[in-house]
């Protein structure tokens, strides 16, 4: 944390502070459960001024001033989110593959250069510390090399522990506000989804750390581990079911290897009530994305389990996790970073879990698939993934060749597709090996 000095941010209001920036101007801002929506209007609002201006953001959240075609910025995203998806195929976003630990120093060597960077931050403490709350990942080290920081100080953005602060003598601006931060309900879960869940707790045992996402299976999974004991959680982003876990006494942290009795995490996105709940709550900690996603410090952790999800696998085990073939919907983000970190833990497992199937234009279609769609990317190779489970059970790859990870895959995949994953096997030569018969002779 840098020291204090006599420099003091000036109280403006939103158009005064947006003035501030120069057309032309590249601007790092925070986004999920911090972006500053506020400051996106009132960009907005000067955008015909601001032509030409270069957003880099990672999953935007909230109300989406920005036009899906047509708009005065050019925005990069880190990851992509529900206000990027449509302007993607419209060429007004364009997407950074990047691995979520390596942000921070996009930032920080200058290889993504910053004019400014616009942050959501708590109210500052009696010592002049304001935190970035929800969202750490990359903008403490955006903030501390832009020149121009324009901090939008929310009421109730909660103050978080860890290394997430930034002091008012790093603030250029302050611009007050008092407004609901964007939020994830959480979703009502299927059965197959509930199913899949009670599979991933069955490979979890008392006293695992975890990492683990938001969404239904998610949920799933930490709801069946009712009666784990001692669960620590060392992850990118803090979910509403973690809260429930807690207050349940499943996630204690008693057993973890680094930062025993606490929960490590970049990211939070939930409820209301989650956010209320990590307000100065010192079980949470947050931290810069290439401290929680090191893949050396995840390793540390004994028995560290990754739980992530895919959009499609094929049948050797290559993982698409960021596109709909040559669709962007997502992001690398931290998924082989805790893949690998796992694997390489004593007694660690990194999990792959998906529903059997998906809807796409009112039809099923398996998630289990003969090859990667045309223009899919690989986020986890095959390598690297271990277990797949589905509503019906695991699959674990380790050690088996691609044609019996085939006939593995095959077998969680949906009944209905099963005949077509064998065909397109066979036609890909993914058999199992046999031995020609010998000749009679005497």
């Amino acid at each position: 944390m840098s020291s204090p000095s006599l420099r003091t941010p000036q109280r403006l209001t939103a158009a005064e502070a947006v003035s501030r920036l120069r057309p032309g101007a590249r601007v790092a801002l925070s986004g999920n459960a911090a972006t500053p929506t506020p400051l996106l209007h009132e960009l907005m609002n000067q955008g015909e001024r601001l032509r030409g201006s270069e957003l880099y953001s990672v999953l935007l959240m909230g109300e989406n001033p920005f036009p899906d075609a047509g708009s005065p910025f050019l925005r990069r995203a880190l990851f992509m989110g529900p206000a990027d998806r449509h302007a993607y195929g419209q060429g007004q976003v364009d997407y950074i593959p990047v691995f979520l630990k390596d942000i921070p120093e996009l930032f920080t060597s200058g290889w993504l250069p910053l004019d400014a960077a616009i942050v959501q931050v708590s109210p500052p403490d009696r010592h002049g510390f304001v935190s970035l709350g929800t969202e750490v990942v990359g903008m403490q080290a955006a903030a501390r090399k832009a020149p121009l920081v324009i901090a939008l100080v929310n009421a109730q953005m909660p103050r978080m522990y860890g290394d997430c602060h930034l002091h008012l003598s790093e603030l250029d601006v302050l611009v007050e506000d008092d407004f609901a931060l964007p939020g994830a309900p959480a979703p009502a879960l299927t059965p197959e989804e509930i199913l899949i869940g009670q599979h991933i707790a069955d490979l979890v045992q008392d006293g695992d750390t975890l990492q683990i996402g938001i969404g239904a299976i998610p949920d799933a999974a930490l709801a069946a581990m009712h009666g784990k004991k001692d669960l620590g959680l060392h992850t990118e982003l803090i979910s509403t079911s973690v809260m429930h876990a807690v207050q349940a006494g499943i996630i204690t942290g008693r057993r973890k290897t680094v930062h025993p009795g606490q929960i490590t995490g970049t990211l939070m996105l939930g409820t209301p009530e989650l956010y209320r709940f990590a307000d100065r709550n010192p079980m949470i900690q947050m931290y810069p994305s290439n401290y929680t996603n090191d893949v050396n410090l995840i390793a540390r952790n004994h028995r560290m389990t990754a739980i992530n999800s895919a959009i499609e696998i094929d049948l050797t085990g290559q993982v698409c996790a960021d596109s709909v073939g040559t669709r962007m919907v997502s992001g690398f983000g931290g998924q082989l970073d805790f893949v690998r970190g796992a694997s390489a833990s004593e007694g660690g497992r990194a999990i792959m879990a998906v529903t059997s199937t998906a809807q796409v234009g009112g039809r099923a279609v398996s998630r289990i698939v003969p090859t990667l769609q045309p223009g899919a990317g690989v986020v986890t190779t095959r390598g690297d993934v271990r277990y797949v489970v589905t509503e019906y059970g695991v699959a674990d790859l380790y050690g088996l060749s691609l044609s019996e990870r085939a006939q593995a895959l095959t077998a969680i995949a949906h009944p209905d597709f099963r005949e077509e994953l064998r065909a397109a096997a066979e036609a890909r030569g993914l058999r199992p090996l046999s031995v020609a018969p010998g000749q009679a002779g005497g």
